[in-house]
């Protein structure tokens, strides 16, 4: 179920930011990344672990800097977050003990950063978003 939700949530998302326009910002998707980043540092001080706080604090610098590089370079560092990020979520149990992670959270976020990277792919195939910032000539 939480496969299916986060899934659709992604999709309802990344259709919802098309349709108003705001991915035709490019912060759009970094932005969104910093908060998928942030979530696990959230459960973190939910659970009351400080050890938990400052390992998921390392690996969310790791995704901070690629949104931040995304953002100023290529979109594609940030499509290829958002798939490293689901990735995590799948390992994260083996390595990182979090006690204010939800039972469903890793399946249903591993689920939505897919999708969303998969949505962010096509949107940058299709020309619909620059994949890369534009010389300040051009601006």
């Amino acid at each position: 179920m939480e496969y299916a939700v986060g899934a659709v949530i992604a999709l309802v998302v990344g259709l919802f930011a098309t349709l108003v326009g705001f991915d035709k910002d490019r912060a759009f998707y970094p932005t969104v990344m910093v908060v998928i980043a942030s979530y696990y540092a959230l459960f973190a001080v939910v659970g009351g672990s400080i050890h938990s706080l400052l390992l998921e604090s390392a690996v969310m610098a790791v995704f901070l800097g690629l949104s931040v590089a995304g953002f100023k370079g290529s979109l594609w560092l940030v499509v290829a977050a958002l798939f490293l990020h689901g990735i995590f979520d799948f390992a994260h149990g083996a390595f990182i003990s979090n006690p204010g992670v939800p039972g469903w959270w890793p399946a249903f976020c591993l689920s939505y950063d897919g999708v969303a990277a998969g949505y962010l792919a096509w949107r940058l195939t299709r020309s619909k978003v620059l994949a890369t910032s534009r010389p300040a000539d051009q601006k």
